[in-house]
């Protein structure tokens, strides 16, 4: 969970080997805070009035959304928590808002979770299933839904007002409604600390426990934890001193994954930084390494020192943040949810009545690099069937020599998923123009060059951009084996684009605030010819 730049000063640096108080009781409990309406399923589309709202993308109906929280899967539902403010547009009033999905595409908002109230805000966390009721919070005939999440703390709270711990919750049916532990906060650090958040659980089957990660945001550290039954954890270790350092560290989650044709496995931390990101801001970098069941380390790691594109990245797009596993999620590769939103401009983004949504669900493959294992990202297998399923299908092969082509009434679409092919036989630079008006070559731009084999999402004339100074222009990134032929896959939403590239091996998510009326698409190729093979999908 970040808070946004003017919360910044209350932060204290406090040492990062600060010893482990646990503090538990009996396993009474008290309602949570009572649930607020929302409308009938369905919810809006875009139009005209509301021209930015995402049609494959989960968001609110009203309000603000920042980062996903308690992300699990149980009994063909996907549940989504988030960070919301079930009173305003903006950062506040931290909350859990809930949404279900059977698809991953198409998502139906439910009541707000747990509410903030003047002695405690709800901020991240995470959700398992506690099948064996571990937890002694449901029975073996209904086992609980658990989240851990952080408490920060206001007036009158338990703890001093500015403090943050780690609590419990728990649901008995399929997360509808939640009832938080009589013994809160279940984690906290002595001395307390105004920065120490974001819980994420992994299960440790060697050991037969879970491991928590945590933060202590601003001394950029990492710490783990381990409990068998979910209320009392035990400090295990630290792990900090690698990697981008520029900002806080939060939202972190251990891993362990398969490594793509091979049968070894390995350990991957996701680390999401504010500021100091790849692309400017909000970010998300990554470590692989071993896991002993008490301490993470990293292999081959950039030094806290060392340039930016030294350290791994898990997309080098602007609005890609937060992002951590939906617990339980069919299949053998994690299923990541993330914010799209970069709190370099997300509190001025020009959207109402909702502000922020989240990128598609997408799967993590790990694989051996050139120098060091890395992660490919493509959208989830559920999701991409689903849109696949559901639209129409446009396709076109054709030939450009240094100028742009409209691809016609067909392919003028607001939201689409699109294939792109491109050999760039004699061109330097070759790509797609889209959400432009016929005859305007101001549009989003998502270009290829050969020449430097990067990939590169140009925002900065495709629709209004004046509402922050920090509203970065563009972003690129090299591909590990560039060449004249690449492949891109991207996803248009109303606001906003992810693309991937190589089949995953690079990603770039942005968002983007185009003219209602403009929706045509075109290709164009710069310094030579290029062969064009593109298919797409409307939404």
């Amino acid at each position: 969970m970040t808070f946004p730049s003017p919360h910044l000063s209350r932060r204290q640096m406090l040492a990062a080997s600060a010893a482990v108080v646990v503090a538990f009781s009996a396993a009474s409990c008290t309602q949570a805070e009572g649930p607020t309406p929302v409308p009938a399923p369905g919810g809006p589309r875009p139009s005209a009035s509301d021209p930015w709202r995402p049609v494959a993308h989960l968001t609110a109906e009203k309000n603000w959304l920042n980062d996903p929280n308690g992300l699990v899967y149980h009994d063909g539902t996907y549940h989504a928590f988030y960070q919301y403010n079930p009173r305003g547009n903006s950062w506040g009033n931290m909350s859990w808002g809930h949404s279900t999905s059977t698809d991953l595409v198409h998502w139906e908002q439910q009541p707000v979770a747990m509410e903030a109230s003047p002695e405690e805000e709800i901020f991240s966390g995470c959700i398992v299933m506690d099948k064996n009721n571990a937890s002694g919070l449901g029975s073996a005939e209904n086992p609980p839904m658990v989240a851990l999440y952080t408490s920060a703390y206001g007036k009158n709270g338990v703890l001093p007002q500015g403090a943050q711990a780690q609590s419990v919750a728990f649901s008995v049916d399929n997360g509808m409604t939640w009832q938080k532990y009589q013994g809160n906060p279940v984690l906290n650090l002595t001395p307390t600390n105004n920065n120490f958040r974001d819980p994420k659980i992994t299960w440790y089957e060697p050991g037969r426990y879970w491991v928590m990660t945590t933060v202590v945001a601003d001394a950029q550290v990492v710490k783990l934890f381990k409990s068998t039954n979910l209320l009392r954890w035990e400090y295990l270790s630290d792990f900090s001193g690698v990697g981008a350092q520029g900002g806080l560290w939060e939202v972190p989650e251990l891993l362990q994954m398969d490594v793509e044709d091979s049968t070894a496995k390995k350990w991957v931390m996701l680390l999401s930084i504010n500021p100091g990101g790849i692309a400017g801001g909000s970010g998300m970098q990554y470590f692989v390494g071993e896991f002993d069941g008490t301490r993470f380390t990293a292999e081959d790691a950039a030094a806290p020192d060392a340039p930016l594109d030294e350290s791994q990245w898990l997309d080098h797009g602007a609005d890609y943040y937060a992002a951590n596993s939906i617990s339980g999620a069919p299949g053998d590769k994690p299923v990541l949810v993330g914010w799209m939103g970069n709190w370099d401009y997300a509190q001025d983004v020009p959207t109402t009545p909702w502000r922020g949504s989240m990128a598609i669900p997408r799967e993590l493959t790990l694989v051996r690099g050139g120098k060091r294992f890395e992660l490919r990202s493509s959208i989830a297998g559920v999701a991409r069937g689903t849109m696949e399923r559901a639209g129409e299908v446009k396709s076109k092969n054709l030939t450009v020599g240094s100028a742009i082509k409209d691809l016609g009434q067909d392919f003028h679409r607001r939201t689409q998923l699109i294939e792109l092919d491109m050999d760039l036989t004699s061109a330097r630079e070759a790509g797609v123009l889209l959400r432009h008006s016929p005859g305007s070559e101001s549009g989003l731009r998502v270009s290829y060059n050969k020449e430097s084999g990067t990939v590169r999402v140009d925002r900065s004339q495709a629709g209004t951009t004046n509402f922050s100074p920090k509203f970065s222009p563009f972003h690129e990134v090299a591909l590990p084996s560039p060449g004249t032929k690449v492949h891109l896959t991207i996803l248009l939403d109303s606001s906003s684009v992810e693309v991937f590239a190589e089949g995953g091996d690079v990603a770039l998510s942005d968002t983007f605030f185009p003219d209602w009326d403009s929706a045509a698409s075109s290709v164009f190729s710069t310094g030579g010819d290029t062969d064009f093979t593109i298919t797409s999908r409307s939404l």
